[in-house]
């Protein structure tokens, strides 16, 4: 009897032990004990495996358990593509600032900016929503012009860099796309006859985006608030340019009636 009492009391005090990692409500970190080298090669496999947050997991795992060297800086760099593929692109947007400041010299600094361009490109709130149905004039184009930003310090601080040319293209793009956004505001002025805000609104986007071409439109606006409040030399001034600039606007095109100016569509 004492010794089946004995084996019970064995038994128990093994599952007990065996169990307490489930109980206490602590994973198994099945990583204790490797190496920086294996817990990298890990890291780089989930990732190519699109294993998200694993991948993730174990590059923290190495900032946390060896935070000075090489393999803690390369963690830095490509926990943030992992974050922002895992649909956190505040945490990796967080990283890539933490990394530029710590290593502003890094070889791979420049893919850092540019990598942050990226995700405020393809933020769906920013850069996607331009040419949504949407009305602009409710969108904050918040992620295209911080997107524009990383683009431009990247060209401007590493202009030798494989990416420079990509970044180069998504500004073209950005560049119209942020006047696009201030002349559909100034539009919008101009229907509610907030004529000052519109020409303010226009004139900010002719003097911020030089050359996109979305400021033909604002010129025309420009001329029309200006006209609208009686402020005849800015209209003038405005007219001219935009006669200058665009001698072949469509704008100019189809000529009014009533011998009404060009810039008067209310009286034609």
């Amino acid at each position: 009897m004492r010794s089946i009492l004995t084996v019970f009391t064995a038994v128990a005090v093994g599952l007990l032990l065996g169990g307490c990692g489930i109980f206490s409500g602590k994973e198994v970190d099945e990583t204790r004990g490797w190496s920086v080298q294996k817990l990298y090669a890990e890291a780089r496999q989930e990732l190519a495996d699109r294993n998200w947050e694993n991948a993730i997991k174990h590059y923290e795992r190495i900032e946390s358990r060896y935070p000075f060297g090489r393999f803690a800086q390369q963690a830095q760099i490509e926990v943030a593509y992992a974050h922002w593929k895992n649909e956190d692109p505040a945490s990796a947007l967080a990283t890539i600032d933490r990394f530029v400041k710590q290593n502003p010299n890094h070889p791979s600094a420049d893919y850092m900016y540019f990598l942050k361009g990226l995700i405020n490109f393809n933020d769906d709130l920013g850069i996607m929503g331009f040419f949504s149905g949407q009305d602009l004039s409710e969108r904050d184009p918040k992620a295209a012009a911080e997107a524009f930003i990383s683009f431009k310090d990247l060209v401007t601080r590493f202009p030798d860099s494989k990416y420079a040319p990509d970044a180069i293209q998504r500004m073209n793009y950005l560049v119209n796309a942020l006047a696009s956004h201030e002349i559909h505001v100034a539009r919008y002025y101009i229907k509610r006859k907030a004529y000052v805000a519109a020409a303010n609104r226009a004139q900010y986007a002719l003097k911020t985006y030089p050359g996109a071409p979305a400021n033909e439109e604002g010129l025309v606006i420009m001329v029309q608030a200006y006209d609208a409040l009686g402020m005849t030399t800015l209209r003038n001034d405005a007219e001219r340019v935009m006669l200058k600039n665009f001698p072949d606007s469509v704008y100019l095109k189809g000529g009014p009636k009533n011998n009404a100016p060009w810039w008067q569509p209310w009286n034609w």
